[in-house]
């Protein structure tokens, strides 16, 4: 049996907005933006090549998702961009703005460096070693 995560959710303030940041300024593919309804969509954007995990980019509703925008994990690193060329990947992302809020650093486990997205959520970006 093959099992893997096909989707985490990212509480967003707005579709438009966070489909702009992540297909822009980190280069992600727009998977899928269905309309659900007059206020819901499915959307869902991937690092280009990524053939599995998405992100389900979910419009906040109601005062508790609102509240959990950028703080889904109480303010530690929520998701970990892996590339296969860190230094490629960190200039193209300060080029397009992304605010880095470290300089890179080595690891044991790779070259790495913290980013925000414009919502308050941390990733890293890590080149494993």
């Amino acid at each position: 049996m093959k099992q893997f995560i096909g989707a985490l959710t990212l509480v967003v303030p707005d579709y438009d907005e966070a489909i702009a940041f992540y297909v822009t300024k980190l280069g992600f593919e727009l998977i899928e933006d269905t309309r659900l309804s007059d206020t819901k969509r499915w959307v869902l954007v991937a690092p280009r090549g990524s053939t599995e995990t998405r992100l389900l980019l979910a419009k906040a509703d109601g005062e508790a998702q609102h509240a959990a925008i950028g703080n889904q994990t109480g303010g530690r690193v929520f998701l970990f961009l892996n590339t296969d060329d860190f230094d490629r990947d960190h200039a193209a992302m300060l080029a397009a703005g992304v605010p880095f809020l470290e300089a890179p650093r080595l690891e044991p486990y790779g070259k790495v460096a913290v980013f925000r997205d414009p919502f308050g959520n941390k990733w890293d970006l890590i080149e494993a070693v």
